[in-house]
């Protein structure tokens, strides 16, 4: 691994990757991934950090500050660009979650790490997901480009979105729905692989989504695989629940 420090041009374009400059004096990180057809900025109800441990939010390309930039069009293409630009922040302990399409990227890049024998997560928390070679799966990846516009006009309106949507903001959220779903498409995993580190699986009891009665076939991608189900539906982890902060403590704290 090289060790040399990064040039200023390498930092700036690490820095795109995040929604921040991760701190150098945690004791532990923990790279949040966000679902699709979101950015870093769905993670703005979470603090900075759960005691020692930091939240580092990952900021894929073309959306909010990177919207010029192609998409990554596949989950292996992501986790490649990212194994480049993470490597000198992974000098810490470190782990990554995900919930729903989020999950999937973090489950990647463990594989890619592992392949080249650099620095490998204490944990990956998959939350609201199945394990890969049980997937692609869920409601929205049956969907046409034009019920996926409705889909997420009804989104936006049930957060909390008042009035009519902007239109242009509406248009590029589309956009970028439709695309980061056939990226989840395109990850099909014919047989279970083993991930070299520990994995949890996290349910929520009133989860439509993703039942965690479907959720079971984790078990075959690590040794070290915990189930635990929280309180609410498919959207509450964007409120940053005690009960989810608290298993991050407990494997980065």
């Amino acid at each position: 691994m090289n060790t040399d420090p990064p040039s200023p041009s390498q930092q700036s374009g690490r820095l795109l990757w995040l929604s921040r400059k991760p701190d150098p004096d945690v004791g532990a990180r923990l790279f949040c991934f966000p679902y699709s057809g979101a950015s870093a900025s769905m993670y703005g109800r979470w603090p900075r950090r759960v005691g020692n441990v930091e939240l580092c939010f990952v900021q894929p390309p073309a959306r909010q500050r990177r919207i010029r930039e192609p998409h990554y069009e596949t989950y292996e293409a992501l986790a490649a660009d990212l194994v480049e630009f993470l490597v000198p922040y992974l000098d810490k302990p470190f782990g990554f979650f995900g919930h729903c399409g989020g999950a999937l990227p973090g489950v990647e890049l463990t594989r890619q790490l592992a392949a080249a024998g650099l620095p490998l997560p204490r944990r990956v928390f998959v939350s609201s997901q199945v394990a890969p070679q049980d997937g692609p799966y869920g409601r929205l990846l049956t969907m046409s480009e034009d019920e996926l516009g409705e889909e997420l006009l009804r989104l936006i309106r049930s957060m909390g979105g008042q009035g009519d949507p902007d239109p242009d903001l509406v248009r590029l959220g589309h956009r970028l729905l439709v695309k980061d779903i056939e990226a989840n498409k395109r990850y099909v995993v014919s047989s279970p692989f083993r991930l070299p580190v520990g994995v949890t699986a996290i349910g929520w009891t009133t989860d439509e989504e993703i039942p965690i009665d479907l959720m079971g076939g984790w078990k075959e991608t690590s040794d070290d695989c915990r189930f635990t189900v929280l309180e609410g539906g498919h959207f509450e982890f964007l409120s940053a629940p005690e009960q989810l902060l608290a298993e991050f403590s407990r494997d980065l704290g």
